[in-house]
């Protein structure tokens, strides 16, 4: 539905989830297909060269600009621009980028003259842009600029049908790259290292899983990849302090006044998740509909 609407989209999902293969996805099921798609980290971009990165610039419009350079907007040109990592743009260009938005017209550095450019905006992001606007960090005006075709990419944990299709998919591309490679032999994942990679979190999401798989058909000998195999190809990550040490009870607590402030916190993290959505939020619950939702809402801050 949204690949055949020429609306701009925002791909919100954890890292290692595939926001860039949804963003290509969309590009070309749309009307846009075979013209450029254009990738853009804008995390990557240094501050002080993010217009002329963007919107180009002419030559001698600043020490260093030797010739003429062509913005990514210009180069996506009757295509589609991904702009990967939006949360991570600052705030003066936030500004700018919302007013290209607005008008379609880009300025390079340097010139005065103004150029119309038709390109439609996939951004991507792992951060909570509603969080970020509520401590004053993303501009609201440009989120809602480009939230208007939304996708929330789930974490692979929580895509536990999908996981054993999906080893199986990346087993058979690591098999395809690899085919070409002195000595290598085609690899399939035994039983037991599947139950493995199904009970496992996952919590560096699919690309966590290709480079596992990845790391086991380097290293096992056959053409099985063992239970051994995978668990030595796992990467040991550090473990994150938490507080879920179970309260003192000392002189006593009160229980419900604990289980309504746990209620409170996840109450709070879905609806961030979701953008303030209750339906999309009450399904992350597990509870039965948005209105017991927002009764729950209401009852916890009365």
């Amino acid at each position: 539905k949204i690949a055949v609407r020429d609306i701009p989209v925002l791909i919100m999902g954890d890292s290692g989830t595939g926001k860039e293969l949804f963003a290509k996805a969309i590009h070309n099921s749309s009307l846009r297909t075979g013209k450029p798609f254009v990738t853009v980290n804008c995390g990557a971009i240094p501050k002080d060269l993010i217009d002329s990165e963007l919107f180009g610039h002419v030559k001698g419009a600043f020490t260093g600009a030797n010739n003429n350079k062509t913005g990514y907007f210009e180069e996506a040109d009757n295509g589609t621009l991904f702009l990967d990592e939006f949360g991570e743009l600052p705030a003066d260009a936030q500004v700018r980028l919302l007013r290209v938005l607005q008008s379609g017209e880009i300025s390079k550095v340097g010139d005065s003259k103004t150029k119309h450019v038709d390109v439609r905006i996939i951004a991507a992001t792992n951060r909570n842009l509603a969080d970020e606007i509520a401590h004053g960090n993303f501009r609201e005006d440009l989120f809602y600029r480009v939230a208007i075709g939304i996708l929330t990419l789930p974490p692979l944990k929580a895509r536990i049908g999908d996981i054993a299709l999906l080893a199986d998919y990346l087993m058979h591309k690591i098999n395809e790259d690899a085919s070409n490679q002195p000595n290598y032999i085609n690899k399939i994942i035994s039983i037991k290292a599947k139950n493995i990679i199904l009970n496992h979190s996952w919590q560096g999401n699919i690309r966590e899983l290709h480079g596992t798989l990845l790391r086991a058909s380097i290293w096992a000998e056959g053409e099985e990849i063992s239970e051994a195999d995978l668990q030595d190809a796992m990467l040991e990550r550090p473990q994150k302090q938490t507080s879920d040490e179970l309260l003192e009870i000392g002189e006593g607590i009160d229980i419900n006044e604990v289980l309504d402030d746990t209620r409170k916190k996840y109450i709070t993290q879905a609806l961030k998740q979701t953008a303030g959505n209750k339906k999309k939020a009450a399904k992350l619950l597990n509870i039965k509909n948005y209105q017991t939702l927002t009764n729950w809402i209401d009852k916890l801050d009365s």
